[in-house]
């Protein structure tokens, strides 16, 4: 170990030059180390970018790199190059001369080599992280060109392969907390200074210009750093021009832990060895709030105690030391071996394997994996990384995840305690939320990533897939996933990789997390189902078609917002099918009914399952099945309900791969959902009728959901088109709903604000559908001897309700009232309703006097039923008088008032219903349910009477 004797510097007992002097060049010294070890770690041809970029930011000249004009600012303070760069910058252009200037202009002040080179972390993939320290006053211009200059200088170290990022820095915004967002990649915004701060100072490689000014105030005077450095200056012990001042960090707020954290989580979904190591340093500061000795502190105290040992001044190696010392409680062990393991794999240097090159890096960690006492077994393990699969990746994950969460838990308690005002603004927070939320956060049918970051590959060359359905699960048959080709018997001695209750939850576990590819071998022992080789094949190929991987990263927009599905695959009847009955008699079936939903003459369902897999805008991956009766419908709300009002149709598959009609089902079921996708997105609230062999399924979009209803049949559908609604809503029809019914004439024809009645008289019994302004339905069948029989009553009873519900409402809120149109349906052999045609409404006859019944309805809330008061020409029935008998009293009396008392049916003229709902709450189908009840009540009455 390099010892110093230990210097101390004391303010108010007056300090040396000469001490000061020997602690800058303590400070240096460790630079040069520091900068030899990165030029030894370099290839030759990026050792000569390291090396010359000093003398490129100093002198501007047309020959040199990254010129751009001869305004450019140039100049680096203190900096005069050595024979070794003038030797290596002659190579590069033989006509470039170097001139000292004496007096020129320096405003560059300082060059900083930042990241992991000259660590002992450092790879063949490790970027050149430079700052670019300028003088403050250089105005816009100025500062454009220089970063033009570092553009130009960044595709010449490209050239030479080395990649670099340059950073603009002004100081004195800096040490005010004034900064971009921008000064490295591992930047995160608004979230830290001071912890970016710590960073620099303990692993800041000084490259060339003023050195900080932070080196010369001791730890022990860093709460009065100010002072310090002023005294310093303005006693003259140094020379202002020859520091730069980034600030000091006697203290930090607690906000920044959270936020830092936060951004570490956020980084840890996809580096989570890298993550996991400053996240624990983050938790370190945070216990020690708010007395924080922070590493870099600890860097400056080793350095004036003298102790100048580059190993164990390696950032790295003093992360770990701090981390160490943090765990070193035995309850800590498991989670001070995943530091040990997280840095031995950051570090990568395999040990297990022999190596021709002794690197200073190599004996470090073997010194490291020597006082953790690891075995050549563990080493092996790790030194495997690259080719771990399923099992142990698990393994890791659990550990990692662990982590993870009980970091974020731990930054939640500390803000809580400490009410942090945290840094990383409110929106930044939410969104790096949503993005652990997204990664790691278990939900029911979600599909569990489980390699962030960990392993590269965990394609499986063999696997078996068997569906486990003997005595032992005969309650809950569930498939499993074997490594290797196993037989269905030799399957139960082994553990599986995966269980799973249904099969897409299993094959699409494996698509998310890569472990089937093209290469792998596939062994399948289906059990009970009819799953063969084929549509097993089929079934992953719509997975990786549809789903490929890596999945796109999630844009921020898309956490601004609640998760929307993006994709979703339909898979229809996996491993069933439908015409069993037939293909195991080797049969064909020949029919014109081809529809899946009603085939052939039986009207066979023939969509048995529904099992979707949809992504969402987040990025996760969730599957669900449906199977029974209601398997469509329950399919169908699921996916509309998980579609946010406003957002876009997300992309719809629709796949089966039966061995009868798979391509028809697919194509059917595709154009039904996207109709449904359509009603589900229009503006104006929909309805959407699907028949199911004898069944209906109506969709309603007049709730907050579309809601589904089963009905059972024609007369149930004709109810439930009846009701009453608070608009108007159109009825899209499926495109085989109703095939052979003249209703899909009359559903198809509805219109905002007007009522249409459609009709058809067969001999003596006539048919008349009433769609009003709302689109609700009414139906009746009559006795008649002629169209105008049949819709006289009608209409009068249409006109007494119109003029009341507009004699109902304010004169200046009355508007034009609905249109009443009538058509006629005409039928074609045999006996089919094929087309409507418009007809002309019947003869009012207003002045040919008519028998009138009118009904008053009221409420009766002591009793929860309505009481029913008729006229019949002027003369009253009520229950106040006739209790029970109204109907039977008026059904007398209409038989005394006509010829031979004749029996025929008698018609509701007109009706108030004011007691029971307000003008805004009525349409025209309220009058028509209950002319129709009153009316048939008072009819049976007459056939009694």
């Amino acid at each position: 170990m390099v010892l110093k004797p230990e210097i101390r510097l004391e303010i108010d007992e007056g300090i040396d030059r000469k001490t000061l002097a020997q602690l800058r060049e303590r400070f240096l010294t460790i630079n040069r180390g520091r900068l030899s070890r990165a030029q030894e770690a370099l290839p030759t041809r990026q050792q000569l970018v390291l090396q010359l970029l000093p003398l490129l930011f100093h002198v501007n000249h047309p020959l040199l790199p990254g010129y751009v004009s001869g305004s450019t600012p140039a100049g680096l303070c203190l900096y005069e190059p050595d024979d070794s760069v003038l030797l290596e910058v002659a190579r590069l252009t033989r006509s470039f001369s170097y001139k000292r200037q004496r007096n020129a202009p320096t405003p560059i002040w300082s060059l900083f080599l930042m990241g992991s080179v000259g660590t002992v972390a450092h790879s063949d993939h490790s970027d050149l992280d430079i700052w670019v320290c300028h003088d403050p006053a250089l105005p816009a211009d100025a500062l454009a060109e220089l970063s033009r200059k570092c553009e130009l200088l960044t595709l010449w170290a490209a050239s030479l392969g080395a990649e670099t990022n340059f950073y603009l820095v002004n100081a004195q915004q800096f040490a005010r907390g004034q900064r971009t967002s921008e000064l490295s990649a591992e930047d995160c915004g608004s979230a830290q200074h001071f912890l970016l701060l710590d960073e620099f100072y303990r692993t800041a490689v000084h490259l060339g210009g003023r050195y900080p000014l932070w080196w010369l105030v001791p730890v022990d005077d860093e709460l009065r750093y100010n002072e310090f450095c002023r005294t310093l200056i303005d006693k003259r012990f140094i020379r202002a021009e020859e520091t730069i001042d980034f600030g000091h960090l006697a203290y930090i707020p607690p906000g920044e832990f959270i936020g830092a954290g936060m951004w570490q989580l956020f980084k840890g979904i996809e580096s989570p060895y890298k993550s996991v190591l400053k996240l624990l340093l983050t938790e370190v500061y945070a216990s020690e709030h708010p007395k924080v000795e922070c590493l870099a502190l600890r860097f400056k105290q080793a350095v004036y105690a003298g102790r100048l040992e580059l190993d164990e001044l390696d950032p790295y190696v003093m992360v770990y030391r701090r981390l160490e010392e943090y765990l070193a409680a035995p309850a800590e062990r498991d989670r001070l071996e995943l530091v040990r393991r997280c840095l031995y794999l950051k570090i990568n240097q395999k040990l297990s394997r022999n190596s021709r090159y002794a690197s200073w890096q190599r004996a470090l960690v073997q010194r490291l994996a020597t006082q953790w006492q690891w075995s050549e077994r563990q080493l092996a393990l790790l030194d495997s990384r690259s080719q771990w699969k399923v099992r142990q990746v698990l393994g890791e994950r659990k550990q990692l995840v662990s982590e993870l969460t009980y970091s974020y838990r731990f930054l939640s308690q500390f803000a809580r305690q400490q009410q942090a005002e945290v840094q990383l603004n409110q929106r930044d927070l939410g969104v790096l939320g949503r993005r652990l939320y997204a990664a790691f956060e278990r939900k029911a049918g979600k599909i569990e990533f489980i390699n962030p970051g960990i392993a590269p590959d965990l394609a499986e060359d063999t696997l078996t897939l068997v569906r486990l359905d003997s005595e032992q699960y005969a309650n809950e048959p569930q498939w499993a996933l074997f490594h290797g080709i196993l037989s269905a018997n030799e399957a139960a001695d082994y553990a599986p990789l995966k269980r799973s209750r249904d099969l897409i939850n299993l094959l699409a576990w494996c698509q998310r997390n890569g472990v089937i590819d093209a290469s792998t071998r596939l062994a399948l022992h289906p059990g009970q189902t009819e799953l063969n080789d084929p549509e097993l094949t089929n079934l992953l190929n719509s997975l990786q078609h549809s789903f490929p991987l890596p999945f796109t990263p999630v844009v921020e927009s898309a956490l601004l917002e609640p998760a929307r599905p993006v994709q979703i695959l339909l898979l229809v009847n996996v491993g069933r099918d439908p015409l069993k009955h037939i293909t195991q008699r080797n049969l064909q079936l020949t029919t014109a009914r081809t529809d899946s939903l009603g085939y052939s003459g039986l009207k066979e369902n023939l969509v048995l399952t529904f099992d979707q897999v949809t992504l969402n805008s987040w990025n996760e991956l969730f599957v669900s099945r449906h199977d029974g009766p209601q398997a469509l419908l329950d399919c169908l709300s699921d996916l509309l309900d998980s579609i946010p009002a406003g957002a876009p149709a997300p992309l719809l598959e629709v796949r089966c791969f039966s061995r009868n009609r798979g391509p028809a089902i697919s194509q059917r079921l595709e154009e039904l959902f996207q109709d449904a996708l359509q009603c589900h997105l229009s503006e104006q609230p929909q309805r959407l009728l699907i028949q199911v062999q004898e069944q209906f399924h109506l969709l309603d979009w007049a709730y907050a959901s579309p809601r589904p209803f089963h009905l059972h049949d024609r007369a149930e559908l004709l109810e439930a088109l009846s009701q009453p609604r608070p608009r108007f809503s159109p009825i899209t029809l499926d495109r085989h709903a109703l095939e052979d019914d003249e209703l899909h004439l009359v559903l198809e024809m509805g219109r905002p604000n007007c009522v249409q009645v459609f009709y058809r008289r067969e001999e003596e019994l006539g048919t008349v559908y009433v769609l009003d302004e709302h689109n609700s339905l009414w139906t009746r069948q009559l006795a008649c001897r002629d169209d105008i029989s049949l819709l006289l009553p009608l209409q009068r009873f249409l006109q007494t309700v119109l003029y009341r519900r507009l004699n109902a409402l304010p004169l200046d809120e009355i508007a034009s009232p609905p249109e009443v149109l009538y058509y006629e349906m005409l039928p074609a052999p045999p006996l089919k309703a094929q087309r409507l045609e418009r007809r002309n409404a019947p003869p009012s006859q207003s002045l040919t006097p008519f028998y009138q019944v009118q009904a008053l309805v009221e409420p009766h809330p002591a009793s929860g039923r309505e009481h029913i008061t008729l006229f019949c020409d002027d003369r009253e029935f009520s229950e106040l008088e006739y209790r029970n008998k109204v109907y039977q009293a008026a059904a007398q009396h209409i038989l005394r008032q006509r010829q031979n008392g004749e029996r025929y049916p008698c018609h509701l003229t007109d009706l108030d219903l004011s007691r029971l709902f307000s003008e805004a709450e009525t349409q025209t189908v309220h009058y028509l349910r209950y002319k129709r009840d009153i009316e048939d009540t008072l009819n049976k009455a007459l056939q009694r009477a």
